[in-house]
């Protein structure tokens, strides 16, 4: 084939256009959907999913994208189907009388099969088709294979028409889902039909440590990319709920909205603004340092500013964290009146992990909150390994953050010397991290308060003091002596003796300052006497200087006193020359 020819054929070929199934979570792990109007496979044990599943798939076609549906049960009766997803929220008797479904129930008797060498399943072609045309069917669910095909022993009879099936159903351009059981070592009782289905998904419900799980696996999927973990889903009341790993590709938006930490002293070592909102924070330390004491404060500021908080307690009840932060001077119950603050208490071992990160999706979608307090994650590890852990935490974290919603953790350290690390390895998936510890020095112990890292802004690295009082949590300023920072009695001891050193040293400067005074007077005294002495004897001294112009004027007088009184002819007359 010609390189121009190539081109046309690939232009001609349209992509793999996908059914949205309108299950929480799945759409996004197959990038769309099912493949429209191929078959798809649902396998899996009893109990694990396969008829709910497929229900949904049926209904949110006929509710949300006004799609006909088409759901065939070999097993169950129509009344049966009909209670068994009530539960769900659908009312799939409603939807039959409205014709947006078909609902229908084909028994099948293996005394009724009479295998032979030209036996079809052609009079199940014909009903099939009769049903998908009475609605305009553009769904459709047989639920299940094994029931259909029960009576068949030959492996090639089986094959040829469950591939002649399949085909069938392409040809009238439904998109479909077939349910079957898991087998032993494979997926399907069969084996077969995993091989000529487009799409294959495995839904697993396992025990492990006496605490149920459920997951679901995409298996193949002809065509498409799609997301190729295990699962958790959890089936609520609302329907069947999926959650992905992580995010895809890790794409959501930030902010760079500050927010406050509930500690004037405590934004300020943050660089003076706080947290960015929909961030991440690890507050950690040992027993006893303060860390629902901070989360609190955190809670208390959220509802202030007139925003709702989910508080996930998984150690102590509600009344019980309402009592002790009471104590330092939180009214939490206020909050918790107005709707602004919501708490969820449960054991970690009520639970498997999954279905804590499905709860936890299910309280945010109802709650709608504006950050996110989960104290602590250290109680998770009794019902999963610290890997385990890690991955639950990371779908929560990205999860939260598509939501643009500040997450408060807590975690327990068990021992001092591990204060910079977490048991189950998540500091690295937070934005900020903040350390309590408690300083042993002199005798007692002082809580300090560290950041240890905040991604996006500057952030203090001192280590400050701060106590826990009736009036709340009061960060102290720093206090060196010596060299090294001092806390408790200590620091009150350092205070008091550079206090008493001040006092000293301000009495000292005072006497300076008056012996300075004082010889200041005594040298401005001095001065006026000698300005005085100087204005006397300049004062002699003009009228000295008086005197003797006045003497001089005396003495220049012309004529002499003597030649004024003689006549005028006895005057001397000058000689002639």
């Amino acid at each position: 084939m010609s390189p121009k020819r190539k081109s046309a054929h690939r232009m001609s070929l349209e992509p793999l256009r996908k059914l949205p199934t309108g299950i929480q979570g799945f759409d996004e792990i197959t990038m769309g959907g099912l493949p429209e109007g191929r078959i798809s496979l649902i396998t899996g044990g009893p109990g694990s999913g396969k008829t709910l599943f497929s229900a949904e798939f049926v209904v949110h076609g006929a509710m949300d994208y006004g799609e006909p549906g088409l759901f065939v049960t070999f097993e169950e009766t129509v009344e049966e189907l009909e209670k068994n997803v009530i539960t769900l929220g659908f009312d799939l008797h409603d939807l039959a009388n409205h014709r947006k479904i078909v609902l229908d129930h084909i028994p099948i008797e293996r005394s009724e099969i009479q295998e032979t060498g030209d036996y079809d399943l052609e009079g199940l072609f014909v009903r099939l088709g009769y049903l998908i045309d009475s609605i305009g069917a553009k769904r459709v669910v047989l639920d299940t294979l094994e029931s259909l095909f029960s009576g068949f022993s030959n492996e090639m009879i089986l094959r040829s028409e469950l591939r002649r099936l399949f085909r069938w159903l392409k040809v009238k351009g439904v998109t479909t889902i077939v349910t079957a059981e898991k087998g032993a070592g494979t997926l399907t009782r069969h084996g077969l039909e995993e091989y000529v289905s487009d799409c294959v998904i495995t839904l697993d419900h396992l025990i492990h440590d006496n605490i149920a799980t459920r997951r679901l696996r995409v298996v193949k999927y002809r065509g498409s990319q799609h997301g190729t973990n295990e699962y958790p889903f959890m089936i609520g009341d609302e329907g069947i709920s999926v959650l992905p790993i992580t995010s895809l590709g890790l794409k959501y938006e930030v902010s760079t909205e500050r927010i406050s930490t509930g500690l004037s002293k405590l934004d300020d070592m943050l660089g003076g603004k706080g947290l960015h909102k929909g961030s991440s924070v690890l507050v950690s330390g040992t027993a006893g340092t303060g860390k629902s004491s901070f989360v609190a404060n955190f809670a208390e500021s959220v509802a202030a500013r007139g925003d709702r908080c989910l508080y996930l307690a998984f150690e102590e009840s509600e009344n019980q964290i309402v009592r002790n932060m009471s104590s330092i001077g939180l009214d939490l119950n206020k909050w918790i009146k107005r709707g602004l603050l919501q708490f969820h208490n449960v054991r970690p071992t009520l639970y498997g992990l999954e279905m804590h990160l499905v709860k936890i999706h299910d309280l945010v979608i109802r709650a709608k909150p504006q950050a996110v307090i989960f104290d602590p994650i250290s109680n998770l590890v009794s019902v999963g390994t610290s890997t385990e852990v890690k991955s639950m935490l990371t779908r929560l974290i990205d999860y939260l953050k598509m939501m643009n919603i500040t997450t408060y953790f807590t975690n327990l350290i068990v021992s001092a010397e591990l204060l910079e690390a977490t048991e189950v390895g998540v500091s690295s998936l937070m934005d900020t991290w903040i350390v309590l510890r408690a300083a042993e020095f002199g005798g007692e112990c002082n809580r300090q308060v560290h950041i240890v890292k905040s991604r996006g802004m500057s952030h203090s690295n001192q280590l400050r003091e701060f106590q826990i009082t009736d009036n709340g949590i009061h960060l102290l300023d720093v206090y060196k002596g010596r060299g090294s920072v001092l806390t408790g009695s200590a620091r009150a001891m350092q205070e008091a003796h550079d206090e008493s050193e001040g006092l000293n040293k301000r009495q000292h400067d005072e006497r300076r300052i008056r012996d300075t005074e004082r010889n200041r007077k005594i040298l401005e005294a001095q001065i006026a006497a000698l300005q005085a002495q100087l204005a006397g004897e300049t004062e002699e001294l003009r009228q000295y200087a008086d005197q003797e112009q006045l003497r001089e004027r005396e003495r220049l007088v012309t004529p002499s006193q003597s030649e004024a009184g003689k006549p005028a002819g006895a005057r001397k007359k000058p000689a002639r020359r």
